[in-house]
């Protein structure tokens, strides 16, 4: 598959990258090599074979859900550096 300089320009505008003319020349000789090979991948025979989204069977490992009583609310706030009544006391970060 062939890309032009102009499509790796259009892409690097649309990622709000500035690039070099060498760059942009360096990046479509790269990105060009990287879409030849998955074309050759693209020759393998592939019939039978189950689509994965790991190399390696994962299964989690979950517990059982229970339920369990919760920490009391001055048990929590006893050691916080400041609190009120009912919560923590944080600065404000958003403004």
């Amino acid at each position: 598959m062939n890309i032009s300089s102009e499509d790796i320009a259009r892409v690097a505008h649309l990622a709000r990258l500035a690039l070099r003319p060498d760059e942009i020349e360096t990046m479509t000789h790269e990105v060009g090599r990287i879409l030849t090979y998955i074309d050759t991948l693209n020759e393998l025979n592939t019939e039978g074979v189950i689509p994965t989204s790991h190399a390696l069977a994962i299964t989690n490992a979950f517990r059982e859900d229970t339920v369990v009583p919760s920490l009391a609310r001055e048990e929590a706030l006893k050691n916080a550096p400041r609190r009120n009544e009912e919560a923590f006391v944080v600065p404000k970060i958003i403004g």
